[in-house]
Protein backbone atom coordinates (compact mmCIF):
# COMPACT_ATOMS: atom_id res chain seq x y z
CA UNK A 1 0.00 0.00 0.00
CA UNK A 2 1.29 3.69 -0.85
CA UNK A 3 1.79 6.11 1.83
CA UNK A 4 1.71 9.81 1.55
CA UNK A 5 4.62 11.67 2.94
CA UNK A 6 3.41 14.70 3.79
CA UNK A 7 2.53 13.76 7.33
CA UNK A 8 6.05 12.58 7.81
CA UNK A 9 7.49 15.83 5.83
CA UNK A 10 5.31 17.94 7.90
CA UNK A 11 6.42 16.14 11.45
CA UNK A 12 10.29 16.89 9.75
CA UNK A 13 10.07 20.32 9.45
CA UNK A 14 8.26 20.98 12.54
CA UNK A 15 10.75 19.37 14.38
CA UNK A 16 14.06 21.14 12.97
CA UNK A 17 12.67 24.41 12.55
CA UNK A 18 9.72 24.91 15.16
CA UNK A 19 6.38 25.95 14.09
CA UNK A 20 6.06 29.46 12.66
CA UNK A 21 6.14 31.76 15.68
CA UNK A 22 9.19 29.72 16.95
CA UNK A 23 10.99 29.78 13.58
CA UNK A 24 10.55 33.31 13.37
CA UNK A 25 12.46 34.68 16.76
CA UNK A 26 14.55 37.84 16.57
CA UNK A 27 18.47 36.57 15.69
CA UNK A 28 17.44 33.15 15.09
CA UNK A 29 16.56 33.12 11.19
CA UNK A 30 14.77 29.37 9.83
CA UNK A 31 14.64 27.67 6.61
CA UNK A 32 12.20 25.42 6.01
CA UNK A 33 14.49 22.38 4.40
CA UNK A 34 13.53 21.36 1.05
CA UNK A 35 15.18 17.84 -0.29
CA UNK A 36 17.68 19.61 -2.44
CA UNK A 37 18.89 21.95 0.66
CA UNK A 38 19.32 19.01 3.32
CA UNK A 39 21.73 16.82 0.84
CA UNK A 40 24.62 19.15 2.01
CA UNK A 41 23.35 20.25 5.68
CA UNK A 42 24.25 18.59 8.58
CA UNK A 43 20.87 16.92 9.88
CA UNK A 44 20.43 19.41 12.86
CA UNK A 45 21.18 22.22 10.87
CA UNK A 46 19.11 25.70 12.09
CA UNK A 47 18.99 24.62 15.85
CA UNK A 48 20.54 25.87 18.31
CA UNK A 49 21.76 24.29 21.76
CA UNK A 50 22.35 26.50 24.83
CA UNK A 51 25.10 24.24 26.31
CA UNK A 52 25.80 25.14 30.47
CA UNK A 53 27.33 21.86 30.96
CA UNK A 54 31.24 21.12 31.57
CA UNK A 55 33.57 17.63 32.34
CA UNK A 56 32.42 15.07 30.12
CA UNK A 57 28.84 13.60 29.77
CA UNK A 58 27.12 17.20 29.34
CA UNK A 59 29.82 18.14 27.02
CA UNK A 60 29.84 15.17 25.14
CA UNK A 61 26.44 15.46 24.40
CA UNK A 62 26.50 18.32 22.98
CA UNK A 63 29.12 17.68 20.95
CA UNK A 64 27.33 15.27 19.03
CA UNK A 65 24.37 17.91 18.22
CA UNK A 66 27.22 19.98 17.39
CA UNK A 67 28.71 17.24 15.06
CA UNK A 68 25.29 17.28 13.66
CA UNK A 69 25.14 21.13 12.68
CA UNK A 70 23.69 22.42 15.61
CA UNK A 71 24.69 26.00 16.60
CA UNK A 72 26.27 25.32 20.13
CA UNK A 73 26.72 28.03 22.33
CA UNK A 74 29.03 27.43 25.75
CA UNK A 75 28.06 29.03 28.64
CA UNK A 76 31.38 29.05 30.68
CA UNK A 77 32.78 30.76 33.85
CA UNK A 78 34.81 33.96 32.94
CA UNK A 79 38.22 33.24 34.59
CA UNK A 80 38.20 29.73 34.90
CA UNK A 81 36.00 27.93 31.87
CA UNK A 82 35.25 24.66 31.98
CA UNK A 83 36.97 22.26 34.74
CA UNK A 84 38.85 20.26 32.25
CA UNK A 85 40.67 23.15 30.35
CA UNK A 86 43.15 22.69 33.64
CA UNK A 87 42.93 18.91 33.54
CA UNK A 88 46.27 17.87 32.00
CA UNK A 89 48.99 17.29 30.89
CA UNK A 90 49.20 16.51 27.58
CA UNK A 91 48.48 20.12 26.32
CA UNK A 92 47.97 21.01 22.77
CA UNK A 93 50.46 23.60 23.09
CA UNK A 94 50.15 27.30 22.07
CA UNK A 95 51.73 28.87 18.76
CA UNK A 96 55.16 30.83 18.98
CA UNK A 97 53.03 33.51 18.04
CA UNK A 98 49.95 33.19 20.14
CA UNK A 99 50.07 35.81 22.70
CA UNK A 100 48.43 33.36 25.29
CA UNK A 101 50.19 32.14 28.27
CA UNK A 102 50.53 29.13 29.88
CA UNK A 103 50.61 25.17 28.82
CA UNK A 104 48.78 25.15 26.39
CA UNK A 105 44.87 23.69 25.44
CA UNK A 106 43.99 20.62 27.37
CA UNK A 107 43.45 17.11 25.68
CA UNK A 108 40.60 16.32 27.96
CA UNK A 109 39.14 20.21 26.69
CA UNK A 110 39.76 19.45 23.08
CA UNK A 111 38.46 15.78 22.95
CA UNK A 112 34.53 16.97 23.71
CA UNK A 113 34.01 20.44 22.59
CA UNK A 114 34.37 21.03 18.75
CA UNK A 115 32.02 22.59 16.42
CA UNK A 116 31.10 24.90 19.74
CA UNK A 117 31.02 28.51 20.68
CA UNK A 118 32.24 29.84 23.56
CA UNK A 119 30.72 32.77 25.56
CA UNK A 120 32.44 33.84 28.64
CA UNK A 121 30.11 34.54 30.78
CA UNK A 122 29.01 35.04 35.31
CA UNK A 123 25.37 34.20 35.62
CA UNK A 124 26.22 35.18 39.24
CA UNK A 125 25.47 38.48 38.18
CA UNK A 126 22.16 39.91 37.14
CA UNK A 127 23.12 40.85 33.50
CA UNK A 128 24.72 37.81 32.97
CA UNK A 129 21.32 36.25 33.59
CA UNK A 130 19.24 38.48 31.37
CA UNK A 131 21.81 37.39 28.46
CA UNK A 132 20.97 34.12 29.30
CA UNK A 133 17.36 34.87 29.10
CA UNK A 134 17.75 36.33 25.66
CA UNK A 135 19.66 33.15 24.51
CA UNK A 136 17.28 30.32 26.00
CA UNK A 137 14.19 32.66 24.30
CA UNK A 138 16.04 31.98 20.90
CA UNK A 139 17.20 29.00 21.43
CA UNK A 140 16.23 25.21 20.63
CA UNK A 141 17.59 23.30 23.14
CA UNK A 142 19.11 23.67 26.82
CA UNK A 143 21.38 21.01 28.24
CA UNK A 144 23.00 21.57 31.67
CA UNK A 145 24.83 19.52 34.27
CA UNK A 146 24.05 21.13 37.65
CA UNK A 147 22.88 19.53 40.89
CA UNK A 148 18.70 19.92 40.99
CA UNK A 149 17.62 22.82 41.83
CA UNK A 150 20.79 24.50 41.96
CA UNK A 151 19.77 27.17 38.65
CA UNK A 152 16.61 27.76 40.58
CA UNK A 153 18.03 31.12 42.32
CA UNK A 154 19.65 32.34 38.68
CA UNK A 155 16.38 31.73 37.51
CA UNK A 156 17.75 29.26 34.69
CA UNK A 157 15.39 26.64 36.46
CA UNK A 158 13.40 24.55 33.63
CA UNK A 159 9.40 26.13 34.63
CA UNK A 160 11.41 30.18 34.52
CA UNK A 161 12.83 29.06 30.96
CA UNK A 162 9.31 26.89 30.04
CA UNK A 163 7.79 29.83 30.40
CA UNK A 164 9.92 32.29 28.18
CA UNK A 165 10.33 29.54 25.56
CA UNK A 166 7.58 26.53 25.56
CA UNK A 167 8.99 25.05 22.66
CA UNK A 168 12.74 24.86 24.19
CA UNK A 169 13.90 21.45 24.63
CA UNK A 170 15.42 21.32 28.63
CA UNK A 171 18.28 18.21 29.28
CA UNK A 172 19.07 18.20 32.90
CA UNK A 173 22.52 15.62 33.21
CA UNK A 174 22.95 14.83 37.17
CA UNK A 175 24.18 11.91 38.89
CA UNK A 176 21.00 10.85 40.55
CA UNK A 177 18.37 12.41 38.60
CA UNK A 178 16.31 14.89 39.92
CA UNK A 179 14.08 12.72 42.74
CA UNK A 180 15.01 9.70 44.54
CA UNK A 181 17.06 9.91 47.59
CA UNK A 182 20.44 10.42 46.58
CA UNK A 183 19.06 13.05 43.92
CA UNK A 184 21.33 15.66 46.12
CA UNK A 185 24.11 13.86 45.79
CA UNK A 186 26.89 14.60 43.08
CA UNK A 187 27.66 11.83 41.05
CA UNK A 188 30.35 11.43 38.65
CA UNK A 189 31.23 8.30 36.71
CA UNK A 190 33.94 6.21 38.75
CA UNK A 191 31.07 6.44 41.74
CA UNK A 192 28.17 5.30 39.26
CA UNK A 193 30.39 2.93 38.09
CA UNK A 194 30.90 1.07 41.72
CA UNK A 195 27.76 1.47 42.91
CA UNK A 196 25.68 0.62 39.67
CA UNK A 197 27.32 -2.49 38.91
CA UNK A 198 29.84 -2.36 36.32
CA UNK A 199 33.24 -2.38 38.66
CA UNK A 200 32.00 -5.31 40.20
CA UNK A 201 31.80 -6.92 36.50
CA UNK A 202 35.03 -5.38 35.60
CA UNK A 203 38.57 -7.19 36.13
CA UNK A 204 40.45 -10.55 36.06
CA UNK A 205 38.73 -13.17 37.31
CA UNK A 206 40.96 -13.81 40.83
CA UNK A 207 41.55 -9.37 40.65
CA UNK A 208 39.92 -7.06 42.49
CA UNK A 209 37.35 -4.64 40.97
CA UNK A 210 38.49 -2.17 38.45
CA UNK A 211 36.89 0.64 36.29
CA UNK A 212 37.00 0.42 32.59
CA UNK A 213 39.74 2.38 30.72
CA UNK A 214 37.52 5.47 29.81
CA UNK A 215 34.19 7.24 31.57
CA UNK A 216 31.93 4.94 30.48
CA UNK A 217 29.17 5.83 32.05
CA UNK A 218 29.92 9.50 31.44
CA UNK A 219 29.83 8.97 27.87
CA UNK A 220 26.59 6.23 27.57
CA UNK A 221 24.59 9.16 29.73
CA UNK A 222 25.85 12.08 26.97
CA UNK A 223 24.65 9.50 24.43
CA UNK A 224 21.36 8.71 25.91
CA UNK A 225 20.42 12.52 26.45
CA UNK A 226 21.54 13.13 22.57
CA UNK A 227 19.43 10.57 21.46
CA UNK A 228 16.71 11.76 24.01
CA UNK A 229 16.98 15.33 22.24
CA UNK A 230 16.36 13.87 19.35
CA UNK A 231 13.12 12.30 20.24
CA UNK A 232 12.13 15.23 21.61
CA UNK A 233 12.62 17.31 18.64
CA UNK A 234 10.35 15.22 17.20
CA UNK A 235 7.59 15.43 19.83
CA UNK A 236 7.86 19.10 19.12
CA UNK A 237 6.92 18.79 15.54
CA UNK A 238 3.96 17.35 16.42
CA UNK A 239 2.76 19.33 19.49
CA UNK A 240 4.67 23.06 18.93
CA UNK A 241 5.81 22.32 22.65
CA UNK A 242 9.46 21.59 24.70
CA UNK A 243 9.52 19.34 27.31
CA UNK A 244 12.13 18.48 30.03
CA UNK A 245 14.30 15.54 29.86
CA UNK A 246 15.32 14.59 33.29
CA UNK A 247 18.82 12.14 32.68
CA UNK A 248 20.59 10.16 35.47
CA UNK A 249 24.09 9.12 35.14
CA UNK A 250 22.92 5.96 37.54
CA UNK A 251 20.12 5.18 35.50
CA UNK A 252 22.12 5.24 32.09
CA UNK A 253 24.74 2.69 33.91
CA UNK A 254 21.93 0.52 35.12
CA UNK A 255 20.66 0.34 31.73
CA UNK A 256 23.48 -0.39 30.04
CA UNK A 257 24.29 -3.61 32.93
CA UNK A 258 21.97 -4.78 29.76
CA UNK A 259 22.27 -8.63 29.22
CA UNK A 260 24.13 -9.23 33.09
CA UNK A 261 21.31 -7.26 34.64
CA UNK A 262 18.46 -9.82 32.76
CA UNK A 263 20.25 -12.75 33.63
CA UNK A 264 20.06 -11.43 37.96
CA UNK A 265 16.68 -11.01 37.19
CA UNK A 266 15.28 -13.82 35.19
CA UNK A 267 17.88 -16.29 37.54
CA UNK A 268 17.47 -14.59 41.17
CA UNK A 269 20.84 -15.34 41.75
CA UNK A 270 24.03 -13.11 42.00
CA UNK A 271 26.22 -12.24 39.46
CA UNK A 272 29.23 -14.41 38.10
CA UNK A 273 31.43 -11.64 39.02
CA UNK A 274 34.57 -10.60 36.81
CA UNK A 275 35.98 -12.04 33.48
CA UNK A 276 39.05 -10.50 32.51
CA UNK A 277 39.13 -10.30 29.07
CA UNK A 278 37.17 -14.51 28.80
CA UNK A 279 33.27 -15.40 28.65
CA UNK A 280 32.00 -16.90 31.12
CA UNK A 281 29.99 -19.90 28.71
CA UNK A 282 32.52 -19.40 25.32
CA UNK A 283 35.83 -21.28 25.65
CA UNK A 284 37.97 -20.29 24.23
CA UNK A 285 37.47 -16.90 24.08
CA UNK A 286 39.73 -14.09 25.02
CA UNK A 287 43.20 -12.51 25.32
CA UNK A 288 46.23 -14.80 25.23
CA UNK A 289 49.98 -13.61 25.17
CA UNK A 290 52.09 -13.35 22.61
CA UNK A 291 55.86 -13.11 22.30
CA UNK A 292 55.58 -9.04 21.87
CA UNK A 293 52.09 -8.35 23.01
CA UNK A 294 48.71 -9.76 23.35
CA UNK A 295 45.94 -11.12 20.87
CA UNK A 296 42.77 -12.32 21.48
CA UNK A 297 41.21 -15.48 19.79
CA UNK A 298 37.78 -16.43 19.76
CA UNK A 299 36.32 -20.10 19.18
CA UNK A 300 32.78 -19.59 19.56
CA UNK A 301 31.45 -23.15 18.36
CA UNK A 302 32.94 -26.24 17.18
CA UNK A 303 33.93 -25.21 13.97
CA UNK A 304 35.42 -22.52 14.92
CA UNK A 305 37.62 -24.10 17.64
CA UNK A 306 38.90 -26.73 14.73
CA UNK A 307 40.17 -23.76 12.86
CA UNK A 308 42.36 -22.06 15.51
CA UNK A 309 43.89 -25.81 16.59
CA UNK A 310 44.55 -26.14 12.67
CA UNK A 311 46.67 -22.25 12.84
CA UNK A 312 47.91 -22.99 16.20
CA UNK A 313 49.38 -26.00 14.83
CA UNK A 314 47.08 -28.26 17.48
CA UNK A 315 45.15 -30.61 15.25
CA UNK A 316 45.37 -33.05 17.63
CA UNK A 317 42.89 -30.83 19.89
CA UNK A 318 40.02 -31.56 17.50
CA UNK A 319 39.75 -34.50 19.41
CA UNK A 320 40.51 -34.19 22.47
CA UNK A 321 37.88 -35.49 24.63
CA UNK A 322 38.69 -32.50 27.20
CA UNK A 323 38.08 -29.81 24.31
CA UNK A 324 35.46 -32.12 22.02
CA UNK A 325 32.78 -29.61 22.45
CA UNK A 326 32.03 -26.60 24.06
CA UNK A 327 30.61 -27.92 26.99
CA UNK A 328 33.64 -29.89 27.74
CA UNK A 329 36.14 -26.74 26.97
CA UNK A 330 34.56 -24.74 29.57
CA UNK A 331 35.06 -27.68 32.03
CA UNK A 332 38.38 -28.34 31.15
CA UNK A 333 38.81 -24.55 30.59
CA UNK A 334 42.14 -23.73 32.96
CA UNK A 335 44.52 -26.62 31.25
CA UNK A 336 42.83 -25.35 27.63
CA UNK A 337 44.10 -21.42 28.64
CA UNK A 338 47.30 -22.47 29.51
CA UNK A 339 47.98 -24.80 26.58
CA UNK A 340 46.67 -22.04 23.74
CA UNK A 341 49.15 -19.49 25.30
CA UNK A 342 52.05 -21.93 25.76
CA UNK A 343 51.66 -21.84 21.98
CA UNK A 344 50.88 -18.07 20.97
CA UNK A 345 53.89 -17.15 23.66
CA UNK A 346 56.13 -18.76 20.46
CA UNK A 347 55.86 -15.71 17.80
CA UNK A 348 54.88 -12.15 17.88
CA UNK A 349 51.25 -10.63 17.42
CA UNK A 350 52.20 -9.74 13.90
CA UNK A 351 53.15 -13.38 12.89
CA UNK A 352 49.43 -14.61 14.29
CA UNK A 353 47.69 -11.88 12.81
CA UNK A 354 49.25 -13.03 9.57
CA UNK A 355 48.73 -16.68 10.32
CA UNK A 356 44.99 -16.07 11.57
CA UNK A 357 44.51 -14.00 7.93
CA UNK A 358 41.22 -15.37 6.42
CA UNK A 359 40.96 -17.92 8.59
CA UNK A 360 37.30 -16.63 9.27
CA UNK A 361 37.80 -16.55 12.95
CA UNK A 362 37.40 -14.04 15.39
CA UNK A 363 40.82 -12.88 16.21
CA UNK A 364 42.14 -9.22 16.89
CA UNK A 365 44.97 -7.79 18.19
CA UNK A 366 45.13 -6.24 21.05
CA UNK A 367 46.22 -2.15 20.89
CA UNK A 368 47.50 0.68 22.85
CA UNK A 369 45.51 3.78 21.93
CA UNK A 370 48.05 4.86 19.62
CA UNK A 371 48.45 1.67 17.79
CA UNK A 372 44.60 1.85 17.58
CA UNK A 373 44.38 5.34 15.79
CA UNK A 374 47.31 4.38 13.54
CA UNK A 375 45.28 1.11 12.56
CA UNK A 376 45.13 1.17 9.03
CA UNK A 377 41.64 0.50 8.95
CA UNK A 378 40.90 3.80 11.32
CA UNK A 379 42.71 5.55 8.88
CA UNK A 380 41.22 4.08 5.90
CA UNK A 381 37.20 5.20 7.39
CA UNK A 382 39.12 9.20 8.28
CA UNK A 383 38.24 8.73 12.21
CA UNK A 384 40.90 11.14 12.75
CA UNK A 385 41.13 14.51 11.11
CA UNK A 386 43.68 17.44 11.66
CA UNK A 387 42.05 20.53 12.23
CA UNK A 388 43.42 23.99 13.07
CA UNK A 389 43.03 25.83 16.27
CA UNK A 390 43.00 29.43 16.56
CA UNK A 391 45.87 29.62 19.30
CA UNK A 392 47.59 25.93 18.95
CA UNK A 393 48.23 25.47 15.49
CA UNK A 394 47.30 22.13 14.16
CA UNK A 395 45.48 19.25 16.01
CA UNK A 396 44.59 16.33 15.62
CA UNK A 397 41.03 15.04 16.85
CA UNK A 398 39.08 11.90 16.90
CA UNK A 399 36.08 12.50 13.73
CA UNK A 400 32.23 11.64 14.04
CA UNK A 401 32.07 7.88 13.46
CA UNK A 402 28.50 7.71 11.88
CA UNK A 403 28.54 8.50 8.17
CA UNK A 404 25.54 9.76 6.57
CA UNK A 405 24.87 8.92 2.80
CA UNK A 406 23.33 12.48 2.10
CA UNK A 407 23.55 15.03 4.76
CA UNK A 408 26.64 16.00 5.85
CA UNK A 409 28.96 15.80 9.17
CA UNK A 410 32.27 17.27 10.04
CA UNK A 411 34.41 19.15 12.33
CA UNK A 412 33.58 22.86 10.90
CA UNK A 413 35.50 24.67 13.78
CA UNK A 414 38.09 23.23 16.37
CA UNK A 415 37.04 23.63 20.28
CA UNK A 416 37.37 26.91 21.09
CA UNK A 417 39.73 29.46 23.84
CA UNK A 418 37.78 30.62 26.53
CA UNK A 419 35.48 33.70 25.36
CA UNK A 420 36.29 32.98 21.68
CA UNK A 421 33.02 34.08 20.32
CA UNK A 422 31.78 35.87 23.44
CA UNK A 423 31.55 39.20 21.35
CA UNK A 424 29.93 37.20 18.22
CA UNK A 425 27.50 35.59 20.70
CA UNK A 426 26.65 39.32 22.10
CA UNK A 427 27.04 41.88 19.54
CA UNK A 428 26.24 39.40 16.63
CA UNK A 429 23.41 37.62 17.57
CA UNK A 430 21.64 39.89 20.34
CA UNK A 431 22.37 42.84 18.96
CA UNK A 432 24.15 44.55 22.40
CA UNK A 433 26.22 47.86 21.44
CA UNK A 434 30.39 47.27 21.55
CA UNK A 435 30.50 49.94 24.23
CA UNK A 436 28.03 47.75 26.46
CA UNK A 437 29.99 44.54 26.06
CA UNK A 438 33.40 46.52 27.05
CA UNK A 439 31.17 47.77 30.41
CA UNK A 440 30.62 44.12 30.94
CA UNK A 441 34.10 42.85 30.44
CA UNK A 442 35.17 45.54 32.59
CA UNK A 443 32.65 44.49 35.52
CA UNK A 444 34.23 40.87 35.16
CA UNK A 445 29.94 39.75 33.83
CA UNK A 446 31.99 38.73 30.58
CA UNK A 447 35.37 37.59 29.27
Amino acid sequence: MALSLKPFASVASKASRGFAAHASRPGCPRRFASVAQAKREGPLDGIRVLDMTRVLAGPYCTQILGDLGAEVIKIEHPARGDDTRAWGPPFARYSRDSPKEGPGESAYFLSVNRNKKSLALSFADPKGVEILHKLAASSDILVENYLPGSLKKYRMDYDTIHNLNSSLIYASITGYGQNGPYSSRAGYDVMVEAEMGLMHITGERDGPPVKVGVAVTDLTTGLYTSNAIMASLIARGRTGQGQHLDVALSDCQVATLANMASSVLISGERDMGRWGTAHPSIVPYKGFRTLDGDILLGGGNDRLFGILCDRLGRSAWKTDERFITNNSRVANRVELERLIEDVTKTKSTKEWLDLLEGSGMPYAAINDVMDALNHRHVQARGMVTQVEHQECGTVKLVSPPVKYSDSVTSIRSAPPVLGQHTDEVLMGLLGMEEAEVEDLRKKGVVA
